[in-house]
């Protein structure tokens, strides 16, 4: 079987990281020839959680599975759309009962690709321990397992891309919306970077007006967050994957528009 390859792209931030997606991932999937793509939308309505119109604009610019983390549950009248939407993720290892689903198996390019979500519990909520539901999830017979680790701390996202290893092609963290420089091969074939970064505005604060930024952390006050208003660009990563096996053979960092490109 021949190689795959998979486009996986970071948090997209308020409506400067929608209009970038919308811009620029139809030309990513081009340029990368790539056979799938996963994107994290967690934060594309103004900076926090999403709405049914959020998510059809990221399905109908190139995005096969949309994945989520914490601030999904940010807008209540979204956790109908959530039950519905088969390729709409939130983190799997939530206790039962909750809206939507961490997992889903996707048919495309002669493929399954099985795509989970996940959250780390360092330093946030204390969840269920996302090792033990990977292994629940996890499936032999999937061609292409993606992981999408929404997690606040490096040590714990490495911890599981260890644990995965030679079971997941990729398992690239999420959350802290800026983009790590230690992309890797782990030793059994499973492609590991700690964050995909941020698709938004990249000369702020996290995607966030830096004035408001500057205010919280001086004064110790929680004043309104507020989307950064300029021109965003993508964040993310491209992996070569066998077919056959299910294991990476290459991990890249990229970015857009080219200027910005690894």
């Amino acid at each position: 079987m021949a190689c795959v390859r998979a486009l996986m792209i970071g948090d997209v931030m308020g409506e400067p990281g929608l209009k970038a997606l919308e811009q620029q991932l139809p030309l990513l999937i081009e340029k990368h020839k790539a056979d799938f793509s996963v994107v994290n939308g967690e934060n594309a309505a103004s900076g926090f959680g999403m709405t049914e119109d959020v998510l059809r604009r990221i399905i109908a610019a190139g995005a096969d599975v949309v994945s989520s983390g914490n601030h999904v549950w940010e807008k209540r009248d979204f956790w109908p759309v959530m039950e519905r939407e088969e390729r709409l993720l939130r983190p799997a290892n939530y206790p039962e009962g909750v809206a939507g689903r961490g997992a889903v198996l996707v048919e495309k390019a002669g493929i399954v690709w099985h795509v989970i979500n996940l959250q780390g519990r360092e330093l946030m909520s204390n969840i269920d321990c996302p090792f033990k539901c990977f292994d629940k999830l996890y499936r032999k017979d999937s061609s292409v397992t993606l992981v999408d680790f929404h997690a606040e701390t490096t040590g714990e996202k490495e911890a599981l891309a260890y644990y995965l290893d030679g079971r997941a092609a990729v398992v690239a963290g999420t959350h802290s919306h800026i983009q790590t420089a230690d992309e890797r091969l782990l030793p059994r074939g499973t492609a590991y970077i700690s964050d995909l970064g941020m698709t938004g505005v990249q000369n702020e604060v996290i995607g966030m007006d830096f004035h408001i930024c500057l205010d919280r952390a001086r004064k110790q006050i929680l004043y309104k967050m507020e989307c950064a208003e300029n021109t965003g660009e993508i964040r993310g990563i491209t992996v070569e994957i066998e077919g056959e096996t299910g294991k990476a053979l290459s991990i890249r960092r990229i970015g857009f528009p080219p200027a910005v490109c690894v």
